[in-house]
């Protein structure tokens, strides 16, 4: 098996488990599922910036997930995740291993990625992608 065959695979694979791992935090964070967000329970709506970062974890991560709209989504995902970093855990250590902010910033790396690298070819946005080119020849 080719490189670019494990290529095709293994990316869209990875994207799937990265937006599936941020969904889930979402979905804590916003219903108190799986043991709830950082306080143990559901963030109170409207609550800054805990709420707005669940919202945006939840969507953003099954956008990353379905390979929809993936690469604004990265971006979005990628930029909430470096605010994370750098206003809430950066004042606490330089380090992110000092200031309990590894996931922000191994998320907001990732991201960045995935938005760089684009859904890969398993994804809805290869997909809407194919079903463009027909058209486009026919006109």
């Amino acid at each position: 098996m080719s490189s670019s065959r494990v290529t095709q695979v293994t990316w869209p694979m990875f994207r799937v488990v990265v937006g599936l791992l941020f969904a889930s935090h979402g979905l804590a964070s916003l219903f108190g599922l799986f043991g709830g967000g950082a306080g143990g329970g559901a963030v109170p709506v409207g609550a800054w910036p805990g709420w707005y970062a669940a919202v945006i974890q939840l969507a953003s991560g099954i956008l990353v997930l379905l390979g929809l709209l993936t690469r604004p989504a990265a971006i979005l995902a990628s930029g909430s995740m470096a605010y994370a970093y750098f206003v809430v855990h950066q004042p606490d250590g330089l380090l992110p291993v000092e200031n309990g902010g590894v996931s922000a910033a191994l998320y907001a790396w990732t991201f960045l990625l995935i938005a760089a690298f684009g859904a890969g070819h398993f994804s809805l946005d290869a997909l809407i992608g194919r079903r463009r080119e027909p058209a486009a020849a026919a006109v």
